[in-house]
């Protein structure tokens, strides 16, 4: 079977009879010198063990049954533990059919009978290396289908990583390029403030530097300790006192607390920053305003540890994906499904590699970090650290010696004051709703679009979708990733609700591959511009987006304006209430009021809809209405004109003939047959 140029197989024979070897290697003499075959012998169960685990390359066993010290059945089963990929064939005595039977049952391949046949056992050998090498392919197969799926794996959490850092370096750079064109504008008015928004997101882009690098080295293990000892309780202090304002201008709440007054230990300052500072933020961002979030430190004397928890009341993280927070490159969820289901980690966008970091930061200074959470009630991230007193003494602030906080820690925990517009905007303007949860963000789209409309500002998905309700602006621009509710709820939600259905929406975002653009369309975006975008550009769609209501106003201006096409939510909209006035149309009484009544709407909300689709008042579609219907009792009706008039609603006839010649340009008497 196998070729002269072939490595031979080797063939363990165990068995206690003492001419076997002789007897074996006499009558396979021609295959052992062809290099056919290669055996090894042993004269017991424990010593065919033995040489198992010094020498695993075999390709095969066969053992007889009955042996002193460990017999081939003994032998057998600790094959079967060992998980060796070896077929084994066992020899027995004629009438030996228990253990023959037995021994096939705990997974030997073949049997051959005693006194041997050796055709018969050079047949069984052959067969029994085909079946292997079948086996060894089959397993071959499925080991580089599995490295292949982990490479693929790999490969794809990679490119995730990479698509969500230039989506991370988007939104800084949108703040950064457009700012600066604001100072060149305006130096006055953005000098002081738009060189304090550059220092921040610049500071961004060099903590997202930061962590690349940070991977980088702990995947070659190059990440070193830097030990100081010194006061941490006073440190962590230090570092959560860094983020009182910026919770503070999310109604958040954030408390410090420590059972014990101080604690000297070794720690790596930069480390702890990081840790806490990614914690921190994280627990800020994912949790809504009139939420708290607590830093507390505790030590135990018996395991002479320190443990430093970040408690959140937070949307909290579904328990399927807990396992997973702390691995590298791995975000709670795509994008998209974030977005629908308004879960933690729609908050912002991400690299999927600060949890790892921290973990692997931790694990540097020996210790280990926990993870709790229930969706709805909030998150609990626990860090045990050892206390040790090995390093140099550094003085505490106390004591006059400095406390360092990376530029990262200031900028990420420093809100940013929005400069509203510099003058109050006119009612002729056309009302913009900006949804977006990054402050700087906002700023720069108010410094683009405050000289041209109304601004309306909502800081997450919810509150944008609350606000629309509300208000019903003309036009909405929306983030996509945000808190609560991320930009394709929004989108889904507005477009489905009879009261803001019309509404154009701009989905901006720094995702700008084809299935994000997609999935926003889908949901009934109505433009999709990526960060960072052309301010140009901007103005030009939402400038095109009004043109395009322009041409809804003239569809629904006309009352005839059936075309046989499947009606949209708008011609629902204006064929219910149409409905609702002609069904009263006698009462002079039936106004925006009752007609708000009757459909589900407040007064404000019909209005802001029907001025937008129609471009008319509803008072003064009410009265259209009115009015087509006296023309068509004119044309069909032996009723004289103030009849007419009483009859949809005019209690004034000579109001009514008025009214009736400025809506088609002739007196009630010309329609009369």
């Amino acid at each position: 079977m196998n070729q002269p140029d072939t490595m031979p197989a080797r063939i363990l024979f165990v068995d206690d009879e003492p001419d076997f070897e002789k007897l074996i290697r006499l009558r396979f003499r021609k295959f052992i010198r062809n290099g056919e075959y290669e055996f090894t012998f042993a004269s017991n169960g424990q010593e065919a063990l033995e040489e198992l685990k010094r020498e695993p390359s075999f390709d095969m066993v066969v053992t007889d049954i009955q042996m002193p010290v460990m017999d081939g059945l003994a032998l057998l089963e600790e094959i079967k533990k060992a998980n060796l990929l070896l077929y084994t064939v066992v020899l027995s005595a004629y009438g030996d059919m228990d253990n023959i039977r037995q021994s096939m049952n705990q997974g030997a391949f073949d049997f051959i009978l005693k006194p041997i046949d050796f055709t018969d056992l050079k047949t069984t050998i052959d067969k029994t290396l085909r079946e292997r090498q079948v086996l060894m392919q089959a397993s071959k197969a499925e080991q580089l289908g599995e490295e292949n799926r982990q490479l693929s794996e790999l490969d794809e959490l990679k490119s995730r990583l990479f698509t969500n850092i230039s989506h991370e370096l988007r939104t800084p750079l949108t703040i950064i390029t457009g700012i600066t064109e604001q100072i060149e504008e305006s130096p006055d008015r953005w000098l002081n403030k738009g060189l304090k928004m550059i220092r921040r997101n610049g500071h961004s882009l060099l903590n997202l530097v930061n962590q690349i690098l940070d991977l980088r080295k702990l995947e070659m293990g190059k990440l070193q300790l830097h030990l100081i000892q010194s006061d941490i309780i006073q440190y962590l202090s230090y570092i959560v006192e860094s983020f009182y304002s910026l919770a503070e201008s999310n109604d958040i709440r954030l408390e410090f607390e420590s059972e014990i007054g101080s604690q000297m230990m070794d720690y790596d300052s930069d480390k702890i920053v990081r840790i806490v500072t990614n914690l921190i933020s994280n627990a800020i961002k994912f949790t809504p305003a009139g939420g708290e979030v607590a830093v507390r430190v505790n030590s135990s004397v018996q395991a002479n540890t320190l443990s430093i928890s970040v408690k959140d009341t937070g949307v909290g993280i579904a328990e399927d994906k807990l396992p997973h927070v702390f691995d590298r490159f791995y975000q709670v969820d795509d994008p998209e499904t974030n977005a629908e289901n308004g879960s933690e980690a729609s908050g912002e966008e991400g690299t999927g590699i600060g949890l790892a970091i921290v973990r692997e930061f931790v694990k540097l200074m020996d210790g280990t970090v926990k993870v709790e959470s229930q969706v709805g009630v909030g998150t609990t991230f626990e860090i045990v650290l050892p206390i040790r007193q090995q390093a140099e003494i550094v003085k505490a602030a106390s004591d006059g010696g400095p406390v360092k906080l990376p530029g990262i820690v200031a900028s990420a925990s420093r809100p940013a004051e929005l400069l509203l517009p510099a003058a109050e905007s006119s009612d002729q303007l056309p009302s913009l709703l900006l949804v977006e949860d990054n402050t700087d963000v906002v700023q720069y789209l108010v410094a683009c679009l405050e000289d041209h409309y109304q601004l309306l500002i909502a800081r997450d998905g919810q509150e944008g979708i609350d606000m629309a309700i509300e208000r019903v602006p003309d036009l909405i621009i929306s983030d996509v990733m945000m808190p609560r509710k991320g930009g394709y709820e929004l989108c889904e939600e507005l477009k489905t609700d009879e009261r803001t259905s019309h509404i154009p929406i701009v989905l901006l975002t720094a995702r700008v591959d084809d299935d994000s653009k997609l999935s926003g369309l889908k949901k009934g975006a109505d433009a999709y511009l990526p960060k960072p975008f052309n301010k140009e550009e901007l103005h030009i769609r939402l400038r095109k987006l009004l043109e395009l209501r322009l041409k809804l106003q003239e569809k629904y201006q006309s009352l005839d304006h059936e075309n046989g096409e499947e009606p949209t939510i708008e011609d629902e909209f204006i064929r219910k209430i149409r409905q609702e006035i002609e069904g009263n149309i006698d009462d002079e009484n039936f106004g925006i009021t009752e007609l708000g009544r009757a459909i589900g709407m407040s007064r404000a909300q019909i209005h802001r809809k029907v001025k937008a689709l129609t471009g008319r008042s509803t008072s003064i579609f009410i009265r259209s209405i009115r009015l087509h219907k006296a023309k068509a009792i004119l044309q069909n009706t032996d009723l004289n004109i103030s009849q007419v008039a009483y009859e949809v609603g005019f209690r004034d006839p000579k109001y009514f003939s008025r009214t009736f010649a400025e809506e088609f340009g002739q007196l009630p008497k010309a329609f009369r047959k």
